[in-house]
């Protein structure tokens, strides 16, 4: 017999993990947690400076990815995303970005009223602990999600805030603040130098409840439908089928791909796709899997004159030891991201927020990397030194979609993200660039800035750099929107506005999947956010 509980959610990923954490916090209901990866145990998960190996390693990993991109000359993109407890928040950036405050007040004007700033500020807010920002009207001390300001001591993060500042922004020391507008350093999920992913901040202290079971390596196959009802999941684990009910409701927290395809395998979804696929069609939503979003980038890069990047430090010798600093006292080189400069900047006159994002590192991509010292090797010094800035729109006017390739449930759904299909996102590139072009050519970095090596200066027209573009751009890791959250006349939404399924009692969704538009910038701390608006929806309507 299926064992009942109250709740079922499906993925401990950053929405998933804070809705276990807050459905059975008072003891009244019975959760259960499934993650279809593993336990978080590898210690080299908590150092931030390993995110590029974690991310482009099979560890923790479901390793999608894209088909062919046809305005990426046919490219296929590799799609990252979290399998183990805290989801990608496990393997990402940990740069902390809530988005404008115009992102979620467009949302409102959508119909989505309890999505507006100021219903979405107390939630960020219950989230967060922020002790060097204190609390504010903006910040809080109070929450599990530890967030720190950048660690980074390299000179070259000044640079880049005084060479922005010189080419017309203002200095911004709080992206998530009262403004967004402006050049600084991000703000990080790192609590004493080691990241703070959300199965360390929301699951770990949940773990003791006796009313939370998590159940690990449990693969989600389908749901459980009684009539128009969900009332319980079916999953593998270890190779055997298992399954449980769920007296309230289940909550699919699964991502922006894995919630799609899980949708799709249970009858959720557009009509013929699914009779394609030989799936009984439960609820005919033409939007599942559709609307879907991502920030895509270019990266550029400079030569640096003088060896003060991140490349000595990357040294295996130098590495070893920062690696040890780091475990064993929370300091060092390892404990910072390299990408800890940013801005947010507009292209044009008359944009209400920020269009463009940008991530500047002290170092090349392809040099930020462990290296071993070759004593008798002398190089010159823009060889391995050099400068790196990635640029992209933060709201790309491009959709895609999530598609199923099989009905099997374990094999990997088809991404189709339609990169730079859509004029306007190239056009904003380009302004972008030009942009990016002005900030490094200001006096600030006369000591340091070498020949422009991506895409180099003589990729100067609009053709050549469209070429480019379609050529070298790629995905910032933030997919958004399969599931898109609207009001019961939008025939594209999958949710409503308290994430219910539309036409579908006993089932929510909550995760990045659910936007209807896309946050301007990084999508980690929105996806948490998600969360918590999620449980409160819930935990109302259980009191009802």
């Amino acid at each position: 017999m299926a064992k009942t509980y109250d709740f079922i959610v499906v993925g401990a990923g950053s929405a998933g993990a804070v809705l276990a954490n807050r459905l059975s916090a008072d003891g009244r209901h019975q959760v259960l947690l499934l993650e279809a990866g593993a336990k978080d145990r590898n210690p080299l998960v908590r150092l931030p400076m390993l995110m590029g190996k974690l991310f482009h390693s099979g560890l923790y990993n479901w390793h999608y990815h894209t088909e062919a991109e046809p305005h990426l000359n046919g490219r296929k993109l590799y799609w990252p995303r979290g399998k183990v407890l805290g989801g990608t928040s496990t393997i990402n950036g940990m740069i902390y970005v809530r988005g404008n405050r115009h992102d979620y007040d467009r949302w409102a004007q959508l119909g989505l009223p309890e999505w507006s700033y100021d219903k979405v500020l107390p939630a960020f807010r219950r989230s967060e602990s922020n002790p060097q920002r204190g609390d504010t009207a903006y910040h809080s001390t109070k929450g599990e999600m530890t967030v720190c300001r950048a660690r980074s001591d390299n000179p070259l993060f000044d640079t880049f805030i005084e060479a922005g500042r010189q080419a017309g922004l203002a200095f911004n020391d709080d992206f998530n603040g009262e403004s967004q507008d402006g050049v600084g350093r991000y703000d990080f999920t790192i609590r004493n130098g080691r990241r703070w992913s959300t199965a360390s901040a929301f699951l770990k202290p949940a773990a003791r409840r006796p009313n939370l079971t998590i159940l690990t390596g449990a693969h989600a196959t389908g749901l459980v439908w009684e009539g128009n009802r969900v009332t319980g999941v079916e999953w593998v684990r270890a190779g055997r089928p298992e399954k449980a009910s769920a007296a309230r409701e289940v909550i699919i927290s699964g991502g922006t791909v894995n919630s799609p395809q899980l949708l799709m395998l249970s009858g959720i979804g557009p009509e013929a796709h699914l009779r394609d696929h030989g799936i009984t069609v439960r609820r005919n939503l033409p939007g599942v899997g559709q609307n879907v979003q991502d920030h895509v980038d270019c990266v550029m890069s400079w030569e640096c004159r003088q060896p003060v990047t991140l490349y000595s430090d990357l040294r295996f010798d130098r590495l070893t030891l920062s690696m040890i600093q780091a475990m064993l006292f929370g300091t060092g080189v390892v404990t910072t991201f390299p990408y800890e400069g940013g801005a947010f900047l507009r292209t044009r006159e008359g944009l209400e927020a920020p269009d463009v994002q940008l991530h500047f590192m002290p170092a090349l991509e392809k040099t930020a990397n462990l290296h071993f010292p070759n004593p008798f090797r002398r190089q010159r010094v823009e060889a391995n030194h050099g400068l790196t800035l990635r640029v992209g729109p933060v709201n790309p006017a491009s959709r895609g979609a999530i598609a199923l390739a099989s009905a099997d449930p374990f094999a990997a759904p088809s991404i189709r993200p339609n990169y730079l299909a859509d004029d306007f996102d190239i056009r904003t590139m380009i302004d972008a660039i030009r942009k990016t072009r002005d900030i490094m050519s200001q006096a600030a970095f006369g000591p340091f800035k070498g020949m422009e090596l991506a895409p180099g200066e003589a990729v100067d027209s609009d053709e050549d750099l469209t070429a480019w573009l379609r050529a070298t751009a790629m995905t910032t890791f933030h997919p958004v929107g399969s599931c898109k959250m609207g009001p019961e006349g939008d025939p594209m939404a999958v949710v409503d506005g308290r994430l219910k399924v539309h036409g579908v009692d006993g089932l929510r969704i909550a995760d990045a999947s659910i936007m209807p538009i896309i946050s301007s910038g990084n999508t980690n701390a929105p996806a948490i956010m998600i969360g918590e608006r999620a449980s409160d929806f819930i935990l109302e309507d259980a009191r009802t």
